[in-house]
């Protein structure tokens, strides 16, 4: 199960999480999940921007200077 710590939440809803579970995450940014009664944290790591390039597939045939097209070229693209 790993490590178990009880913290009891502020009036706002504020849990304080451990040093020493942070020391080795990247980033202050968490994703939270809701997963029926249970709550789970994940760091989220930041993305360089060069690590997008070339992550989307668009023809070549694609009107750059029509939005629509643009627009349904992506929704395309995220079809399986």
């Amino acid at each position: 199960m790993g490590e178990v710590v009880v913290k009891e939440a502020d009036s706002q809803g504020r849990v304080s999480i451990p040093i020493e579970w942070r020391r080795g995450w990247k980033s202050r940014r968490l994703m939270l999940i809701r997963r029926g009664d249970r709550i789970e944290l994940v760091p989220m790591e930041a993305t360089a921007p060069s690590d997008l390039f070339d992550s989307i597939k668009i023809p070549e045939s694609v009107d750059f200077t029509d939005m629509h097209s643009i627009r349904k070229a992506l929704a395309e693209s995220r079809e399986p």
